[in-house]
């Protein structure tokens, strides 16, 4: 099991594990919007992406959004998206991704990785948890469109 940044000769392995995560989250099968979103972020730098390969199989993803900090004026990072295939689960790739995402924002002196996860998806948080993430009990987050 190898772990690497992608690149766009990586595009159709992820946008297929993209394609899945989404479908997880009950959104319908886009592959082409998919491609065409990743090879967006990918082009444009607007997002860091590790891949999991068994073999020559990408079998897992998580990708990095870009934020920053303005009160510790560092740069932070949103992990936004974490998928394994039902497959390849139980073989702590989960934990493989997010180490790599921790060990990359420390190398980029980041101030930290924010994410977050829906109330009843109890096997992430306690992966997250397990991991040294600690539940934000401070702050209240808002959202408009």
């Amino acid at each position: 099991m190898t772990i690497k940044k992608a690149t766009l000769h990586d595009l159709d392995q992820i946008t297929e594990l993209f394609d899945l995560y989404r479908q997880f989250y009950k959104q319908e099968s886009d592959t082409a919007g998919a491609k065409e979103f990743l090879k967006q972020r990918i082009l444009n730098k607007e997002s860091v992406i590790f891949a999991a390969f068994d073999e020559n199989e990408a079998v897992g993803f998580v990708q990095l959004y870009p934020s920053f900090s303005s009160v510790n004026m560092q740069r932070s990072w949103i992990l936004n998206d974490l998928y394994v295939k039902k497959h390849a689960r139980g073989k702590k790739l989960g934990e493989k991704l997010i180490k790599q995402s921790i060990e990359f924002a420390k190398e980029h002196d980041a101030k930290g990785i924010l994410l977050e996860t829906a109330e009843d998806n109890h096997p992430a948080q306690s992966l997250y948890e397990k991991m040294g993430f600690k539940k934000e009990n401070h702050y209240f987050y808002y959202f408009s469109l």
